[in-house]
């Protein structure tokens, strides 16, 4: 069931696609990544919240001031033209998590995760010169890999229904079409099946 405007959306599909939307998606794994080779906690949490500071949190930050002064629609940014200056400062966002974590982790895996946002970022980008492309299934299908490689296939089969939902919510709220989702799912699997031979 709908309630409220276009603006204010309870239904399942609405809360699927805030839920796991690719800020909260990458913020979340960055925990589990952090924690796998961190020495201790308070490296684990150091690590991850680098991570999100500057690869969530600040461009969630900008979007919501760009919402609120009408220069972007909404948070999950419907108009393709709109999504351009957001991916350009996740992007910056991603590279400052580089460089802080190659000086603060002791492991290499925290770095790589900030450098697979980078490039998958500029990927995006690319793509959304063009077309309209699902990053949310980009984002959860690329997550279900490296929950996959990281920790063990069966953590990765656990969430991959994840993928059906996620996309399935983009499509009903007339967001994307199945091709559009269909063509993110597959570039998220293919997209980290390849980051994770060349660079972790």
């Amino acid at each position: 069931m709908r309630v409220g405007t276009k603006d204010y959306d309870i239904s399942w599909e609405r809360i699927v696609s805030d839920v796991f939307s690719p800020p909260v998606v990458w913020a979340t794994l960055a925990f589990p990544i952090a924690f796998k080779d961190a020495s201790n906690s308070g490296e684990g949490l150091l690590w991850a919240f680098i991570y999100i500071a500057a690869v969530c949190l600040i461009p969630l930050i900008f979007i919501a001031v760009q919402v609120k002064r009408g220069v972007i629609t909404d948070l999950h940014l419907e108009v393709r033209e709109q999504r351009i200056a957001p991916f350009l400062v996740t992007m910056l966002g991603s590279g400052i998590a580089f460089a802080l974590l190659r000086l603060v982790a002791t492991t290499s895996v925290m770095p790589a995760f900030a450098l697979f946002s980078f490039v998958q970022l500029g990927v995006m980008l690319g793509i959304t010169m063009m077309w309209q492309i699902s990053i949310h299934a980009i984002c959860i299908a690329g997550a279900t890999v490296t929950c996959g490689l990281l920790f063990s296939w069966t953590v990765g089969l656990i969430i991959a229904p994840l993928i059906l939902i996620v996309g399935l919510a983009r499509i009903k709220l007339n967001r994307h079409t199945p091709a559009q989702v269909i063509a993110g799912t597959l570039i998220g699997i293919a997209m980290t099946m390849i980051l994770f031979t060349f660079v972790a």
